[in-house]
């Protein structure tokens, strides 16, 4: 299983919480290194139909969940021309890994099953087995499964040194040649009661660094949108490093992805403490970069763009 590193973009002067793979880690970041390619390993991507499983565990409101359900059905949902930047045209980035790579694959991610486990059957202190657990009631082949647990649910390493997590599970169920698949999964924290410091900058004040006013959150859920950014962050290692052994720079243990190349980044002009030149509602005064589906606004990370050899962000 490929536990890499997710912490969500805490800023000091010289330190940020950087996203990295599948856990996310208070770690050191300079703009060297996001001008370094990111290697391919020769590993497989995720390519053609993919389906995306949501395991909700713990409880969450209707309303917090159709914030994250629009979300991933605004990946592959066109906007009309006036309400650009998309989502859709966010996610586009990731196209290019696949351009680079030999055998040219198209992945098309579905919305599919949703599991909502209220009752916390494995309580609410979990660990990285339970958490693989959790995956498991999801679809086991050609899928990813993203368990989100709630703001009263505590993991292994969440808030100490990860916001989330990616990596990849066998599957429990042999299929007809009797060999056993491997399936995606993601997990993500609700962090606005632990640590929404960490993980839900910078629509909350930041524990460490440079102490500036925090944003207002898009959908008025300072947990949930911050939510979104790590598991935006998360899918992108995902689809571009599934199973340890795709894109990513320096060690399999400790990856730097797709977004966790440009920790903390979010428009242009972007540094330490400052998320960078954002759009602005004019009703409700929320940040936001990116537009999706029933009218949301939604904040997502710079993509290291492997074309440019740079970080792109949407505005």
């Amino acid at each position: 299983m490929a536990s890499k590193i997710l912490f969500t973009l805490l800023l000091s002067i010289v330190t940020m919480f950087s996203m990295v793979s599948a856990s996310r880690k208070l770690m050191t970041s300079s703009s060297d290194e996001s001008n370094q390619l990111l290697k391919y390993h020769n590993g497989a991507l995720l390519s053609g139909p993919i389906s995306v499983n949501l395991i909700w565990y713990g409880k969450f409101k209707p309303s917090q969940k159709a914030i994250i359900v629009d979300f991933f059905n605004s990946l592959s949902s066109s906007v009309k021309k006036s309400s650009q930047p998309s989502v859709a045209t966010w996610w586009k980035t990731t196209e290019s890994y696949y351009h680079l790579t030999t055998k040219k694959s198209k992945l098309t991610l579905t919305l599919n099953k949703q599991i909502s486990i209220e009752k916390y059957t494995l309580g609410k202190s979990l660990n990285d087995k339970q958490l693989i657990q959790l995956a498991s009631n999801g679809e086991q082949k050609n899928a990813i499964n993203v368990v989100l647990t709630s703001s009263d649910v505590t993991v292994d390493g969440f808030c100490m040194s990860r916001c989330g997590t990616h990596g990849s599970a066998v599957s429990t169920t042999a299929s007809s040649s009797l060999k056993r698949s491997k399936f995606a999964y993601i997990w993500v924290g609700n962090s606005e009661t632990q640590c929404a410091g960490q993980c839900a900058w910078p629509f909350h004040q930041p524990i460490y660094g440079p102490q500036s006013a925090p944003l207002v959150a898009p959908n008025n859920d300072v947990g949930i949108d911050g939510m979104v950014i790590n598991l935006a962050s998360l899918l992108a290692g995902t689809v571009t490093n599934p199973f340890g052994n795709g894109y990513y720079q320096g060690s399999a243990e400790a990856p730097l992805e797709a977004a966790s190349a440009c920790p903390g980044v979010y428009g242009n002009g972007a540094y330490p403490g400052y998320a960078g030149n954002l759009l602005v509602d004019a009703t409700t005064g929320a940040s936001y970069n990116a537009n999706g589906v029933n009218a949301r606004k939604y904040l997502l990370p710079a993509l290291f763009d492997p074309a440019t050899s740079a970080c792109s962000t949407l505005v």
